[in-house]
């Protein structure tokens, strides 16, 4: 793409903000320049958010129902699917799936549950209200 056709299309998924792309400027050499967003990649973004948010209702809903443990319903809240919390908290994915079960969930040690915090900018303590309370 050459410099000057670096799309300006004013995304709302940027929030105001631009991302820095690189394109080909007059003498042919890659160059950094600003985007403020550009129409297929706002849909594309929007439409993963919206399949997120679905995903979260439904663990939310097995939650209430008592079939799944708070982590798989913050796990989509904060944009991560099972390869990426295991990644963030250094645990196997059986492990995070594993975890999903209430019945396991609730036996968690602190150091495990501090991972799970941490993965989730949230102290142990705020974590530890999703262990006795619904939404």
């Amino acid at each position: 793409m050459k410099l000057d056709e670096v799309p300006q299309d004013h995304s709302s998924t940027y929030g105001g903000h631009s991302k820095l792309v690189y394109a080909v400027d007059a003498s042919g050499h890659y160059q950094g320049t600003q985007s403020d967003g550009w129409e297929p990649e706002a849909y594309s973004t929007l439409l993963a958010v919206a399949e997120l948010e679905a995903q979260e209702a439904e663990a939310r809903e097995g939650w209430q129902r008592g079939e799944l443990s708070p982590l798989k319903c913050l796990m989509y809240r904060y944009r991560m699917d099972e390869p990426a919390l295991a990644q963030i908290t250094g645990l196997w994915q059986w492990r995070v799936r594993r975890h999903f079960r209430p019945q396991i969930y609730r036996r968690l040690s602190t150091s495990l549950l501090a991972r799970y915090a941490e993965a989730f900018g949230l102290t142990v303590d705020e974590l530890r209200r999703y262990q006795r309370e619904l939404p």
